[in-house]
């Protein structure tokens, strides 16, 4: 499904988890958003298709007229996150 390409109102902001998966990348879901599901195979993709999925499930609710949940306000959990750095052996 493509996106209608029409202009952005303010952002607004879903918490999402991003799961590393065995396999390698990251599945990415969304506690008030339950039948979407994306994934990446890095960290940069699984953030961008993650932003794409939510406005396509908003855009498809509005279209639906489905009530649209509201958006996460504040952050509930800490963000867990590797961060590389060079070994000092």
């Amino acid at each position: 499904m493509k996106r209608k390409k029409s202009g952005r109102g303010a952002l607004v902001d879903y918490l999402s988890h991003f799961r590393p998966e065995p396999e390698g990348g990251f599945r990415v879901t969304y506690p008030k958003l339950p039948p979407v599901v994306t994934y990446g195979e890095t960290l940069e993709e699984a953030q961008a298709n993650a932003r794409e999925a939510i406005e396509l499930c908003l855009e498809v609710m509005r279209e639906d007229g489905e009530a649209i949940p509201p958006p996460d306000r504040d952050l509930a959990s800490p963000i867990d996150q590797l961060v590389p750095v060079a070994a000092a052996y």
